[in-house]
């Protein structure tokens, strides 16, 4: 039997865990049911540019993890975003500066997982649907009908409604997963062929259908024809609005923006938006990674470990740890 292991999920947990992996020298295959890595750190092709509609920036605080990013930053994968800064709430617009250090892929969000991926057996447009265990190994089944296997172990990195399903096999883990909730929130993005009359580049926003704002070319790398804008409905918006038409949640979060900025926003030239269902673990978690290690069975994710980057990486890493512990 092959002695192979299989990652549901090319974000960065996915990524981290087979970079580790990798090192020790097992073979990964990857699977992932979009075009492309990233998860949330995917970028989207538009007519106006590629958008970071997902994960805007990402912080390091955790020794390895800074110590990772120092590296991706030497390579010139990622760089430093350091935007006009504001804070919006029902005392109106202010500066919110200070110290910390955002990062970015440049010259978009998944160029740092798509140099990860290099390297690594990768299955894109793939959406695997079950996990089962034979008599001796795992197998996959995707949404086509087609099996993949055999593997001698399986890390589940999905967000956590989609892995309970992925986990049946271990009724603990699936258990746990399944106890996680996930917020949604609605992303849109809006260009403008005159710029905006304001020097906000990003905005944490209260009391508003939003939460979060930016200006798409403030980021370092960034090429875009027009003023364009990313905006970030807050949980509690999208989940009343969760079925509402993308034209009309456009429509709806230009007129929470131009609110926002204090100033006439006419109709943009061009319009997106995109639905994250399981944007964010609604409280924060300290599972590190999940393992049931006489099936061979794991979990890993930033649901598991706070919900930011940082801790999807950790999450990963923990993952391969526990793996390579029982091998």
């Amino acid at each position: 039997m092959a002695k192979s292991i299989a990652i549901i999920g090319a974000g960065i947990a996915g990524l981290s865990a087979a970079q580790v992996l990798r090192s020790a020298r097992c073979k990964v295959s990857l699977f992932d049911k979009s075009r492309g890595s990233g998860g949330r750190l995917a970028s989207k092709r538009s007519a106006f540019g590629s958008l970071d509609l997902g994960a805007q920036y990402f912080t390091a605080r955790e020794r390895n993890f800074s110590a990772q990013v120092e590296q991706w930053h030497q390579q010139g994968l990622i760089d430093t975003w350091q935007p006009h800064l504001y804070q919006s709430n029902h005392l109106g617009l202010s500066h919110s500066a200070d110290e910390q250090h955002r990062w970015v892929g440049t010259p978009r969000m998944s160029a740092l997982t798509r140099a990860l991926c290099k390297g690594l057996d990768c299955h894109f447009e793939t959406r695997i649907c079950e996990v089962f265990r034979g008599e001796q190994a795992w197998y996959l089944l995707d949404a086509d009908g087609q099996q993949h296997g055999p593997f001698s172990q399986v890390i589940v990195a999905a967000p956590a409604p989609q892995a309970a399903s992925l986990l049946s096999a271990s009724p603990q883990l699936a258990s746990t997963a399944a106890a996680v909730t996930m917020l949604p929130t609605w992303a849109v993005a809006l260009q403008f062929a005159q710029a905006l009359d304001t020097p906000v580049e990003a905005c944490f926003v209260q009391n508003n259908p939003l939460d979060w704002i930016a200006r798409s070319q403030s980021k370092p790398g960034r090429e875009h024809s027009g003023d364009v804008w990313t905006c970030h409905a807050s949980s509690d918006w999208t989940q009343a609005h969760l079925e509402l038409d993308k034209d009309a949640v456009c429509e709806h979060l230009r007129g929470a923006l131009a609110e926002v900025l204090g100033c006439t926003i006419g109709a943009p030239s061009e319009q997106l938006a995109h639905r994250w269902l399981y944007a964010r673990p609604a409280h924060s978690h300290e599972f590190a990674a999940l393992s049931d290690p006489q099936l061979g069975l794991y979990a890993c994710g930033d649901w598991c470990l706070g919900g930011r980057v940082e801790g999807a990486w950790l999450s990963g890493r923990e993952a391969a740890r526990l793996l390579l512990a029982q091998r």
